[in-house]
């Protein structure tokens, strides 16, 4: 018998929005970056809208306690890209291997939806979030619309 590992990824739905909005909150404070609840994270109030309804997904990392210590969303811009939004992790998560988790596992729905390509938009003060998606081939565009606390964008085309 499999013992349960814990945490868990599974598919967010709308009973998780305070609590994904709590960890999104913490990590841009703890950075140092302004929550924008009426515009950058209107999303996360109603995920099953601005992510299930438009051909995306929304995934949370679930601990045993129902806490939730990260998250991603995959929100389609158009029928060929997608937008990686709102992949945070906990603060005492990170660096065990969580982080890959969670982007390996955006990027097999991304390809499992269709998507040929994934954007992504961030502050340079997220360092290590950047290595990350660097590690994975995500390469650094001009994008024509940054919000209000990214200052760079990256792209990975999907094979």
């Amino acid at each position: 018998m499999q013992k349960d590992l814990w945490p868990k990824l599974r598919p967010a739905n709308n009973g998780d929005c305070k609590k994904v909005t709590e960890l999104v909150f913490n990590v841009l404070k703890e950075y140092n970056l302004k929550p924008a609840p009426e515009s950058t994270d209107v999303d996360i109030g109603d995920i099953e809208f601005y992510y299930f309804k438009q051909g995306g997904v929304f995934y949370v990392l679930e601990e045993k306690d129902g806490s939730i210590i990260g998250a991603y969303g995959l929100y389609p811009v158009n029928k060929q890209t997608c937008e990686l939004r709102k992949m945070y992790l906990h603060c005492s998560y990170r660096g065990k291997g969580l982080g890959k988790i969670l982007l390996d596992s955006a990027l097999l729905e991304a390809r499992r939806i269709g998507f040929k390509r994934i954007t992504l938009e961030t502050a340079s003060v997220l360092k290590e979030a950047i290595a990350l998606y660097k590690s994975y081939g995500f390469m650094e565009f001009t994008s024509a619309h940054l919000s209000s606390r990214c200052d760079q964008a990256y792209q990975l085309e999907l094979s």
